[in-house]
């Protein structure tokens, strides 16, 4: 498996304070009946391979890991998972490249993320070093089901979880780390821009909170208040705000980028700091800072817009682009923001230009992550 350019050279060195389980001690059990590979691209995260990796911990040690056939979970009633939600997980790809050899992007950036949730949800510490290992030893084995077509890749979901059968709020004493894969296509279709609902009543994270980790908890709270915003008013997902001057934090599931020009007359792209802990430090997130800086084309910076900044830069016709980002997408263009600015009053709309020289700063991002992932340029 090729790595990325913007992959981290020096290699980890392993501890064993991490966690004991090892690549040397991966065990391999083949499924004796794999399923056919399906021809066309399924719905995003429909289908699963054939083999998972599966490592346990229990009394307070890694167990010998092992990638098996893809099977249902045998859980506990008690499980702490289905009780106080000690869960994580991650989301990274595999791509196969034109010259058909795959790559993965940016693999480490994911595990020290996911370790960095472990933590916080009081689940037991691993080595980022050698579950990447074993992650690419998985890939290896699913090959075959690494899809060719544009836009398309074998999405890789680890994730992390209490299970031992006890109602104590407290650590848990059992987990299972799983990995599963899934081959998918472009999470969107072309590039339709998408509505966002903005309502300062509706926060995600809060300073303190858990914003910052990928954890389970942070999902499921969203979901039912993007139901009522795609109802009432036809968008695809919210515009999460906070405080009294009304940050402008994360798009639905992605981070975000605001494209202008300032009070200042200067280009600008602006996406939230990671510092305050209400954002989720993205992989996709870090690699568009990284290449707007190389370019050097325009200013580049780390801070909160406010909604009063974007109603006001909009009117004036100075907002070029807004866009999400994320593995799932890359990016996500935004056409339109629905603002709930009083809870007594008509939303505002506020429109968002197409790009007027056919060329976005958001398409050429994603050409030249893509052309990494997928042609290995700049490795």
């Amino acid at each position: 498996l090729a790595l990325s350019m913007l992959r981290v050279q020096l290699r980890r060195a392993s501890d064993v304070s991490q966690g004991k389980f090892h690549l040397k001690d991966l065990k391999f059990v083949r499924t004796p009946a794999p399923k056919p590979i399906p021809v066309e691209t399924p719905a995003f995260g429909s289908v699963v391979t054939d083999h998972m990796l599966e490592i346990d911990y229990k009394n307070g040690e890694w167990q010998t890991p092992v990638i098996r056939p893809v099977e249902p979970i045998p859980m506990h009633p008690l499980a702490k998972v289905l009780h106080y939600c000690p869960t994580i997980f991650e989301g990274l790809k595999a791509f196969r490249g034109v010259d058909k050899e795959i790559r993965m992007f940016r693999t480490e950036a994911n595990m020290a993320r996911m370790r960095t949730s472990a933590r916080r949800a009081a689940l037991p510490d691993f080595c980022p070093l050698q579950l990447e290992h074993m992650i690419e030893d998985l890939v290896r084995k699913e090959q075959e089901w690494v899809p060719s077509g544009e836009g398309t890749s074998l999405y890789i979901r680890p994730f992390l979880f209490g299970t031992d059968a006890s109602l104590g709020v407290a650590r848990p004493t059992e987990a299972k780390l799983i990995v599963i894969c899934t081959p998918v296509g472009p999470y969107a279709s072309g590039w339709k821009p998408i509505k966002l609902f903005a309502n300062p009543e509706l926060i995600r994270a809060a300073p303190g909170g858990v914003g910052a980790f990928k954890m389970g908890c942070n999902y499921a709270p969203t979901i039912a208040v993007t139901d009522d915003a795609t109802a009432a008013h036809g968008c695809a997902q919210c515009l999460w705000l906070w405080g009294e001057k009304q940050w402008i934090t994360e798009a639905g599931t992605s981070n975000l980028f605001l494209y202008w020009k300032n009070t200042d007359d200067e280009l600008e792209l602006i996406t939230p700091p990671t510092s305050g802990g209400l954002i989720l430090p993205g992989v996709t997130r870090d690699s568009i800072l990284t290449l707007a800086k190389e370019w050097g084309e325009f200013k580049v910076t780390e801070r909160y817009p406010t909604m009063k900044e974007v109603k006001e830069a909009a009117a004036e016709g100075r907002v070029l682009e807004f866009f999400g980002a994320g593995t799932a997408a890359v990016v996500s263009p935004v056409s339109q923001i629905v603002y709930q600015e009083k809870s007594d009053k008509s939303p505002v709309v506020i429109d968002i230009p197409e790009s007027k020289d056919g060329k976005p700063l958001y398409r050429r991002v994603h050409e030249t992550i893509t052309g990494i992932q997928v042609y290995g340029r700049g490795k």
